[in-house]
C-alpha cells in the first residue's frame, strides 16, 4: 500500500511529522521519568519494578501497532534493520554490554539525557555531545575499523529475515505470522499480569510513560515506511524513503541520530549533510523535553559535582556513542523499537545492555564502597 504524495510532500510530511513524534516523546518522558538504566538500576538496588513494567508496557503497546502495520500492508518490514537477514551476532552482544555500561555511568541512555539536557542539566548536554563525537567514530571514524574488521565480520547469513516469527516457525510447524502473533500475546498476557500484580507501585505517569512511547514506536514506522515511501521516484526511478539517513523505513532509535545532528552542527554548508527523520526526533525531544520542565517548574540547571563525576560521564558517553553504533541501536533503538519488531538481533542486544547495566550498577557500588 503506498500513500498519494509526491516526493516533496512525503518528505517535508516525514520531517514535520518526527519533530512531533519528538515533541511528544519529549514531554511524555519528562513528566513519567522513562528510562532504561533507571528500570534496571532500580531493579538491581532494591527490586523497584515500577519503570521496569513501564518499559515493559511500552514494547508489548508498540508490538501490537508495528505488527498490525506489516499485517495490513502498511509497511515492507524486510526492508527496517531489524529484520535484515545479516545477522551481526557478535556486534549486537559486545555493543550491548558497552552501551548498558556506559548508560549506568553516564546516568541514563541518549533519549534520557535529552529529556535532562531540555530539563536544564548541563552534564547532560556534554554527555550528549561526547555520546554523539564517540557514535561518529563509530559509523566513520577509528572506531569503525574494529567494528567492521573483528565484530562485524562474525555475521551470519540467514535465509530469512532475523525476526522471531521467521527463525521459530520451521521448528514450531506454523507459519512466521502466527509465530509472531503468538510471541506477541504471551508478552501482552505476561505484561498484564505483572501490571496486574504490582499495581499499587504504579501510578498514572507510568501507564502514560509507557503507552506514550508504546504509540510514537509504530508511529515512526508509518511516517517513514508508508507516509514517506515512494515506489518510483520521479527522478531515479527507484523505490525510496524519503528523508531517512538509513535510506529504509525507521523506528525510534538515538546513538546513530546523534551523530547525524553533530555532523549538520558542524558542517551544515555541505550539501551532503541533509536533516533526516532521526534528527528532528532528537530535536523534538529536547524541544519537548524543555517545555514540559519549564510548565511544571522543573527547570533546574545542573552540572558536574567533581572530576570523578565529570570522568564517569565521559567515560560512559564514548561507550554509550561506540556500543550504539556497534549493537545497531541504543537502549530504545533495539530495547524498545527492536524488541517490538520481535527482532532476534534486537534480544542479543538487550541481553547484553542489562548484562552491562548490571555490571555498571556494581561497578559503582564498589566505587563508593571505595570511597567510603
Amino acid at each position: 500500500m503506498t500513500f498519494p504524495l509526491s516526493a516533496y510532500a512525503a518528505g517535508h510530511a516525514v520531517l514535520w511529522g518526527a519533530l512531533c513524534i519528538g515533541l511528544v516523546l519529549g514531554a511524555s518522558t519528562q513528566l513519567s521519568r522513562f528510562c532504561t538504566m533507571g528500570a534496571l538500576t532500580d531493579f538491581f538496588a532494591y527490586g523497584g519494578v515500577a519503570r521496569m513494567l513501564m518499559w515493559l508496557l511500552a514494547i508489548a503497546v508498540a508490538a501490537w501497532g508495528t505488527h498490525a502495520l506489516v499485517v495490513f500492508g502498511f509497511v515492507d518490514a524486510t526492508k527496517t534493520l531489524a529484520w535484515s537477514s545479516r545477522f551481526l551476532w557478535l556486534s549486537y552482544l559486545v555493543g550491548g554490554l558497552a552501551f548498558g555500561f556506559g548508560m549506568v555511568l553516564a546516568s541514563g541512555c541518549p533519549q534520557r539525557n535529552l529529556v535532562r539536557a531540555g530539563s536544564g542539566s548541563l552534564k547532560a548536554l556534554v554527555t550528549l555531545l561526547v555520546t554523539a563525537l564517540a557514535a561518529q567514530m563509530a559509523l566513520r571514524g577509528v572506531f569503525a575499523v574494529p567494528r567492521v574488521e573483528f565484530l562485524d565480520a562474525a555475521t551470519l547469513h540467514l535465509t530469512s529475515p532475523q525476526d522471531l516469527g521467521s527463525l521459530l516457525s520451521p521448528h514450531l510447524g506454523s507459519s512466521p505470522s502466527a509465530v509472531r502473533w503468538g510471541v506477541i500475546l504471551l508478552l501482552s498476557a505476561a505484561t498484564v499480569a505483572l501490571l496486574y500484580r504490582h499495581r499499587r507501585t504504579m501510578d498514572r505517569t507510568h501507564f502514560l510513560g509507557g503507552i506514550a512511547v508504546g504509540l510514537l514506536v509504530p508511529l515512526g514506522l508509518f511516517l517513514t515506511g508508508y507516509m514517506g515511501f515512494i515506489p518510483e521516484h520521479p527522478e531515479t526511478l527507484e523505490p525510496v524513503w524519503m528523508n531517512t539517513y538509513s535510506h529504509r523505513p525507521e523506528l525510534l532509535t538515538f546513538a546513530a541520530p546523534l551523530a547525524h545532528s553533530l555532523d549538520l552542527l558542524t558542517l551544515w554548508s555541505d550539501r551532503n549533510n541533509t536533516v533526516t527523520y532521526g534528527v528532528l526526533v532528537v530535536l523534538g525531544v529536547l524541544l519537548g523535553s524543555t517545555v514540559s520542565s519549564l510548565l511544571r517548574k522543573e527547570f533546574r540547571f545542573e552540572s558536574f559535582t567533581s572530576p570523578k563525576d565529570t570522568a564517569d560521564h565521559l567515560l560512559g558517553a564514548v561507550l554509550m556513542g561506540v556500543g550504539g553504533v556497534t549493537a545497531m541501536g541504543c537502549s530504545i533503538g533495539q530495547g524498545v523499537s527492536g524488541l517490538a519488531m520481535l527482532s532476534a538481533g534486537a534480544v542479543i542486544a538487550v541481553a547484553g545492555i542489562v548484562l552491562g547495566s548490571w555490571g555498571g550498577f556494581h561497578f559503582q557500588s564498589w566505587q563508593l564502597e571505595r570511597s567510603s
